[in-house]
């Protein structure tokens, strides 16, 4: 931990309790804290805004992280310096198997690190895996609340265009980029995003826990394309923070340290 405030988030020690919520747009922190029962200002600083509230009685964040993996990871590193300890990007992306519906909601439970940010920190055959009590909690969640949810292994990519197999300027394609596209979705791959692999494995390698969930704002199949779904996913990761503060009592109730099912939620 550092006792400064940090360079880039412009957050100090003691200013977060709860987990943070990771979006990548700066104006989806609004969608999130309007879920909230009570929110406060922390910082705005480049594409980082920090709020803090209360979500169903549990202290809950929320920072922005801008697009893709090279912030996300900075946000994760000052955040886990003034005391974080549990992070869950809450996004949009794009689905590559075609029962998932545009709004539908994609937990990750591991990710395809088709990205630089985290090959920077840990050899590439290191797995980009959520965290078992993040999971768990967002499952939990999407299920109280009745949201239409799948639960897979995610893509995380530097590019929007030629990383995701689509086509760039002009007709351009990458290379490959329609092979790789058909081997990520018969490997089962459920979705493209931009940030969850960084986040997952950086936490890990910490020792933090970390998850993911983002609305499906298209299917790459269907050709399917509307920007709705944010507020289930902000919701669901606001209530999945608060059941982390109930499998955290349940733990330190049962004097263990890993949450399971007997401990009930």
């Amino acid at each position: 931990m550092s006792d400064d405030v940090q360079y880039h988030i412009e957050v100090g020690p003691d200013e977060i309790d709860g987990p943070v919520l990771l979006p990548g747009d700066p104006d989806r922190v609004d969608v999130i804290a309007d879920t909230w029962d009570s929110v406060e200002a922390v910082a705005d600083h480049r594409e980082y805004r920090t709020l803090r509230g209360q979500y169903d009685g549990a202290p809950v964040a929320v920072t922005s992280t801008g697009i893709g993996a090279p912030s996300a990871g900075i946000a994760v590193e000052e955040l886990a310096r003034v005391g974080v300890d549990t992070f869950l990007r809450v996004g949009s992306c794009g689905a590559i198997q075609p029962e998932i519906d545009v709004g539908d909601l994609v937990i990750t439970s591991a990710a395809v690190r088709q990205e630089g940010t985290s090959d920077e920190y840990v050899r590439s055959d290191y797995p980009a895996a959520a965290h078992g009590e993040v999971v768990t909690a967002l499952v939990t969640a999407a299920e109280r609340l009745g949201y239409d949810y799948h639960v897979g292994v995610t893509c995380s990519t530097d590019s929007f265009y030629a990383g995701q197999s689509r086509p760039g300027f002009g007709g351009f394609e990458a290379a490959d980029a329609a092979d790789r596209f058909d081997e990520l979705q018969a490997a089962g791959v459920l979705n493209f995003e931009m940030e969850a692999s960084a986040i997952l494995t950086i936490a890990s390698l910490y020792g933090l826990r970390a998850g993911a969930v983002c609305s499906a704002y298209a299917n790459r199949v269907t050709g399917e394309f509307r920007t709705e779904g944010d507020r289930r996913a902000s919701e669901t990761a606001s209530l999945a923070a608060a059941i982390l503060a109930e499998m955290d009592r349940a733990k330190a109730d049962a004097g263990v340290d890993h949450w399971h099912a007997g401990l009930g939620i």
